[in-house]
């Protein structure tokens, strides 16, 4: 009887030992762990986790700084991560999922879930849920960073919102605006500085090899890109300066988008006429990521 049940413990155990896994997944990008399965990362790497957050919700820079290794941060990164915690009234960074993983010999990352809240000096608010992934270099160390997150609707501010009508009914009817983010923003900044200048030929790289202007008088103008060599003609000087910028586009189409250009402008004409507005201007993009036409709105 007592062999029996001898062999029931033995049994038990080495089915118990084969029945939970101790490794699992798999790496299927590129490198010498391609293939290889994850297991579970040492416990010491939970801890850190913990503790980064616990410095992140004081606002302790310093202290936060001690869980990265010394390439991840420059010291210009560093102080705008300084002046940005200082703005907050409140941080809080509560992990209520914590997994810390190894694949292969040298590869050590910590995934985190963890609810958010940030209150801005300014009055704004923002709750997040996040999922963020830490990579670890060998003395345990953040060294890269992902984050994902899921927007609470509680937010003072949205990716997307407004309402497209159109000048008649079709299928973009009723859909919201989200933001572009084709570098429309820098093309239009580097667009802005070439006019300024009086460069043609920098004009010329933002915009299609034919497109229109709409003026503020009602006046429908095609050009051509060699036509932009005689645009400075009369002009002694140009002075535009910007005030905003705002690129969008309706929400589940392609990736033509308009930008919102608000500025002034002044002219010196060559006669020694001066030439002053404030503008509100509409940058048209087509699917080149080119300025296909322009609409202009004057005061």
């Amino acid at each position: 009887m007592k062999n029996i049940i001898k062999t029931i413990i033995v049994f038990l155990l080495v089915f118990t030992i084969t029945a939970c896994e101790s490794n699992g997944g798999t790496w299927l990008g590129e490198g010498e762990n391609s293939g290889k399965s994850y297991t579970f990362g040492p416990e010491k790497d939970v801890e850190m986790l913990i503790n980064l957050a616990k410095a992140y919700s004081n606002k302790n820079s310093q202290e936060l700084f001690k869980y990265y290794s010394d390439d991840f941060f420059t010291e210009k990164q560093k102080q705008n991560y300084i002046n940005w915690a200082e703005s907050m009234e409140t941080l809080s960074m509560t992990p209520y999922k914590i997994i810390p993983l190894q694949n292969g010999k040298d590869f050590r990352q910590v995934i985190a879930w963890s609810k958010e809240e940030r209150i801005n000096k300014n009055g704004s608010y923002e709750k997040l849920d996040l999922m963020e992934s830490f990579v670890l270099d060998d003395k345990g160390k953040v060294k890269s960073f992902k984050q994902w997150k899921a927007i609470d609707s509680v937010n003072f501010g949205m990716s997307y919102g407004g309402k497209f009508f159109g000048k008649e009914k079709n299928e973009n009817t009723g859909r919201p605006f989200v933001f572009s983010n084709r570098n429309e923003t820098q093309i239009i900044e580097a667009f802005v500085e070439s006019y300024n200048n009086m460069d043609t030929e920098g004009m010329k790289e933002a915009v299609a090899d034919e497109f229109i202007l709409n003026d503020y008088r009602g006046k429908k103008t095609n050009y051509k890109k060699s036509d932009l060599d005689n645009f400075f003609k009369s002009l002694k000087s140009v002075n535009w300066k910007l005030n905003a910028i705002i690129p969008i586009k309706i929400s589940n189409t392609d990736a033509a988008s308009g930008v919102i250009v608000r500025g002034t402008e002044s002219r010196v004409l060559k006669n020694g006429r001066k030439w002053n507005k404030d503008l509100m201007e509409i940058y048209y993009f087509n699917l080149e990521g080119k300025i296909s036409s322009m609409e202009q709105f004057a005061k």
